[in-house]
């Protein structure tokens, strides 16, 4: 059963996460409101997750995520933001946080991003991929040329999955789209990310950008 620590600092939104992840069988093992309290909170119960809002008195969900290595290694951070931080998620994605979700998401969507960064893997919903991709610039040619490098590492199966990611599509629309099991899409979208060295599918996509615009 997945342990759950909850922080925000909007009680409301915390009682309503409380609720959707309990309702799906997980444990609210400690709840909080602030940064440091989170941290505590996470030191003492141990988690699989980290339920982080990116805003929060004190210490925000970034600066707890980037100590949870000292405070509990087992425990990785699921980031819940909005639409207006993205400034915030970018940096996220760069220190490699497991996972983004909306606080705008479907209850649905909370189930399967706990339910994935518990099991290890990356969660990024495809709305949150397409908003940050949307804010970086193409990279310089060096960066390019890693990036052509890399991806041709990967089989043509999994460079037409890695360019779906890049498009921001969930392994519902991949499966559609490459006609497997969203079984067999999430298996190769965790094979895509390690053979990329990428943490998540926000990385991917950036990466899978560049190497796209090294052959303009």
């Amino acid at each position: 059963m997945t342990r759950v620590v909850i922080a925000d600092d909007e009680p409301l939104v915390v009682e309503g996460v409380r609720t959707v992840l309990e309702a799906a069988g997980a444990t609210v093992a400690a709840t909080a409101h602030n940064g440091r309290d989170a941290l505590a909170a996470i030191e003492r119960a141990r988690p699989e997750v980290a339920l982080l809002d990116l805003h929060m008195p004190g210490m925000g969900g970034l600066a707890v995520a980037a100590r949870l290595g000292e405070a509990s290694p087992g425990t990785r951070a699921l980031v819940l933001t909005s639409f207006g931080d993205q400034e915030n998620v970018l940096a996220a994605v760069e220190q490699g946080v497991a996972g983004f979700v909306l606080k705008t998401c479907a209850p649905e969507e909370l189930v399967a991003a706990v339910k994935a960064v518990a099991a290890g893997e990356a969660y990024l919903s495809p709305v949150v991929t397409r908003m940050v991709l949307g804010l970086v610039a193409p990279e310089s040619a060096p960066r390019r040329r890693d990036a052509v490098a890399r991806v041709a590492r990967l089989a043509a199966r999994e460079r037409d999955v890695l360019e779906a990611v890049a498009e921001g599509l969930s392994n519902a629309e991949i499966a559609r789209r490459v006609h497997m099991s969203e079984a067999s899409v999430k298996t190769y979208v965790s094979r895509v990310l390690a053979k990329l060295d990428c943490a998540n599918r926000v990385q991917a996509a950036m990466l899978a950008r560049d190497a796209r615009d090294a052959g303009r």
